[in-house]
């Protein structure tokens, strides 16, 4: 099931996926705010510029945005890491990225070369080249994979590598909820691995893995999220 029918609704430029979860959806990417009580943690932080629907996402929850504690990067691409540096410059909020994607999001390394196939080269011209540059953000706390955040009841990242080297994955078990990145993605009503790997068997690897959890709801960076038994549309995919 890619809708979300149960819990759907529009809160300022916010779309509701659940009771608790909040879709960020912007022009190219999206992002994801979590509350526990009357804090949020912020799943990805869209390209620069996006922060402005961040924010508006926020009030619309009746929630201020000092109520944003953290910022979880789940790699370190423009799309996904450029609102960062100015959602951290409003409170103060803590910016966690992997170690090995943290240079890029410090703005030390450019992102690396994908591997694309021929299909891809097409979407990869006409979208990457209309991303913004990001600006560089310091990152508060390099991830490694393992650790166990406070947030969601125990928010466990999982290293997801093959998108980019420093991919995670953020696996609430409480919940049931995955936030996949760009490791997975749906287009047209379909899952289907991440485009625009930097080593695709890699990344098929790190889906098999996602897919061997215990899931309900799958959050993509680009498509539907997959609500309802969605461990079961990531096995399929994963084979």
């Amino acid at each position: 099931n890619r809708g979300w029918s149960a819990g759907e609704g529009f809160y300022g430029r916010g779309m509701r996926i659940s009771e608790r979860l909040t879709m960020v959806r912007f022009g190219v990417s999206q992002a994801y705010l979590w509350p526990d009580g009357d804090e949020l943690t912020l799943i990805d932080a869209g390209q620069a510029g996006d922060d402005a629907a961040i924010a508006d996402a926020v009030r619309g929850l009746g929630l201020g945005t000092d109520s944003i504690r953290r910022v979880v990067l789940t790699h370190g691409h423009n799309d996904h890491a450029g609102g960062a540096a100015a959602v951290r410059s409003w409170h103060g909020a803590s910016v966690l990225a992997h170690q090995a994607d943290a240079p890029l999001v410090r703005g030390l390394v450019g992102p690396p070369t994908p591997v694309l196939a021929e299909w891809e080269r097409p979407l990869y011209d006409s979208v990457v080249p209309s991303v913004a540059a990001a600006p560089p953000c310091a990152v508060d706390q390099e991830l490694a994979g393992g650790e166990i955040l406070d947030f969601g009841g125990g928010a466990r990242v999982v290293p997801v590598a093959g998108h980019t080297p420093g991919s995670v994955a953020i696996h609430l078990p409480e919940h049931g909820v995955l936030f996949c990145g760009d490791t997975v993605a749906e287009f047209q009503g379909r899952v289907m691995l991440g485009v625009f790997n930097a080593d695709p068997d890699q990344a098929l690897e790190s889906l098999r893995g996602q897919a061997a959890l215990d899931v309900d709801i799958a959050c993509f960076g680009h498509g539907d999220p997959v609500v309802g038994n969605a461990g079961s549309a990531l096995r399929a995919v994963a084979g």
